[in-house]
């Protein structure tokens, strides 16, 4: 949280000695200078940090829907609830942006600010698109940030190893996860000169832009937590028609753990908090020590949302047009990044989950240099919208189990031949 503030602390002085010293050619070549070099240390650690997620996400997604019946039934509803989260950001962003327009003249500031001032191109044909989405040569997609295509043929890799034997798939797996744990590292070591490169990119922005970055930065906040507020609010709703469970008993059940997931933005420590609270809703100990770890280490309902919520912004944002294929592309790359960021730090899977929808639908990934800095606060409805997620999806799958053996019990023996 201090390096989060750290950083958010850079960004608003950033801003603050561009718009007083701005004027300087020198100190702005050398600020942008700067902040371009780190820019690039990150959107270099970005294809083999998907690549490597990617793979050992379905691997753990699939190995967890291998260990039993409550599992799988859980990994399945999970699965089936990050898609949900995906298309709905893919519907309510243009609502959200419709209602509650970014300021003018924001978003022209920022984009001369980031010096992005060049026309997107224009959407491709439907059929040109879609053939493009296979790769024909993976590293030249991987080379060409072709980011698409290389998800496609790495998901493709993915589960073919888990359709392979434990003792040729192991060393394969190992070897993705090492990469993956090298690559975070390196982000890691780049991430601790966050506030020296935030402040350089911020600089820039309050030269060229002025007071008017506060307010688009404002916007953007607001808007994002929107997204998370949603799927908080989608959980209470699973909780009362899918779990059965009535509105204020499962709020009064999640309080402990929300308080939690506010203080920390963090769901693992907010992981007994959860179990206490599910087990106050009647969910056996037996079940919740099975689906609430691995709602913790797969699952989190509001990254597809707020991922794609992102990239839809900055691409509304940038004026980047986008036809039907496009957003349903974008919808895929959502539901499955989430996959392999779940286990990493806010700071780390915002670039790592983000960057790759960018690419995807042509959106510049440039604003994430800056958009981290403020994610302190939509990080918040981040956590807790996955929380309380976590736990409605737990008592949910729970009544599903009881309902299928209940079914089973009623059902009369299949007559012998």
């Amino acid at each position: 949280m201090s390096k989060a503030l750290i950083i958010l602390a850079a960004l608003i002085f950033g801003l603050l000695a561009g718009i007083w010293l701005g004027a300087s050619e020198a100190i702005n070549a050398t600020a942008d200078t700067i902040g371009s070099v780190w820019l690039n240390a990150l959107r270099m650690t970005v294809v083999p940090l998907v690549v490597a997620l990617l793979i050992t996400g379905i691997a753990q997604t699939a190995l967890a829907a291998r260990a039993g019946r409550l599992a799988a039934r859980g990994v399945g509803t999970m699965l089936v609830i990050l898609w949900c989260s995906s298309i709905m950001a893919a519907i309510m962003i243009p609502v959200i942006l419709g209602v509650f327009p970014m300021p003018d003249g924001s978003a022209d500031a920022l984009r001369s600010a980031l010096s992005i001032t060049e026309k997107p191109g224009p959407v491709p044909p439907l059929g040109d698109f879609l053939r493009a989405i296979i790769p024909t040569n993976p590293i030249a997609a991987a080379a060409n940030d072709a980011i698409l295509p290389l998800i496609i043929f790495t998901a493709a890799i993915g589960f073919a190893l888990t359709r392979l034997p434990l003792e040729k798939r192991a060393p394969v797996t190992g070897f993705f996860e090492a990469v993956a744990e090298a690559m975070i590292l390196v982000i890691g070591w780049v991430l601790a000169l966050a506030p020296i490169g935030v402040f350089a990119l911020a600089f820039v922005v309050g030269a060229k832009a002025g007071a008017e970055a506060f307010g688009a930065l404002a916007h953007y906040v607001v808007v994002l937590s929107a997204l998370g507020v949603i799927i908080w609010i989608a959980s209470f709703a699973l909780a009362v028609f899918g779990a059965k469970r009535g509105l204020g008993e499962f709020f009064k059940a999640a309080i402990p753990a929300q308080a939690v997931a506010i203080s920390t933005q963090s769901s693992l420590a907010s992981l007994p908090a959860m179990l206490k609270g599910v087990q106050a809703l009647g969910v056996p100990a037996a079940k919740a020590d099975v689906i609430l770890p691995i709602a913790v280490a797969i699952f989190r309902a509001t990254g597809p949302a707020m991922n794609l919520g992102v990239a839809l912004y900055i691409a509304h944002w940038f004026g980047v047009e986008l036809g039907p294929a496009q957003i349903a592309l974008g919808i895929a790359a959502g539901a499955t990044t989430t996959l392999g960021a779940v286990s990493l730090p806010g700071s780390i899977s915002f670039i790592s989950s983000i960057a790759p929808i960018c690419l995807a639908l042509g959106a510049p990934v440039e604003p994430l240099a800056l958009l981290i800095a403020v994610e302190t606060f939509p990080d918040i409805f981040r956590t807790l919208g996955n929380v309380t997620m976590d736990m409605a999806v737990t008592a949910t799958v729970a009544r599903q189990d009881d309902d299928a053996a209940e079914q089973t019990t009623l059902d009369p023996l299949p007559k012998s031949q």
